[in-house]
């Protein structure tokens, strides 16, 4: 998909996000629903999910795709590393990152985002693709966009 039609697509996702989620007040609700879409609306997403932050343990929350870790080891791995530097990252190939947890074997690149309310991370969005190099600056563009949905 090329970049101007990646980038269309997330605002016609955004859009149709906005207009489901917005009656509910309730994030998680709301992940449920994000996650849905992404999920079927992207081809190269293979997992589409969220882990909550729970105190300092961090668990799976709404997902799409095969089964998840259901508790990530402390600051180690995307997820842990999109938390504890409060931004997002991308890695290009997995198996390249420094204490990568593999829940599936046949994830290859992947794509976290913290999810903050106000000022506070309370967990992060999380995509894995088959592929390697999957995701770009529209994806984290557009995903960003849609992860504010969650506590606006």
């Amino acid at each position: 998909m090329n970049a101007k039609t990646k980038a269309a697509r997330y605002e016609r996702m955004f859009l149709q996000i906005k207009e489901l989620v917005e009656p509910v007040n309730n994030p998680v609700s709301r992940m449920a629903t994000i996650a849905a879409v992404l999920h079927h609306k992207m081809d190269y997403f293979f997992w589409t999910g969220f882990y909550l932050l729970d105190g300092e343990q961090l668990h799976v929350g709404p997902y799409q795709g095969p089964l998840a870790c259901l508790r990530l080891k402390q600051h180690t791995g995307v997820c842990w590393a999109g938390i504890d530097r409060m931004e997002t990252v991308l890695v290009g190939n997995v198996e390249e990152f420094p204490g990568h947890i593999a829940c599936s074997s046949l994830s290859s690149s992947e794509i976290v985002v913290p999810l903050k309310n106000g000022e506070k991370i309370t967990g992060c969005l999380d995509v894995d693709s088959r592929e390697l190099n999957s995701f770009d600056a529209i994806d984290r563009e557009g995903l960003e966009k849609i992860v504010g949905l969650i506590y606006a």
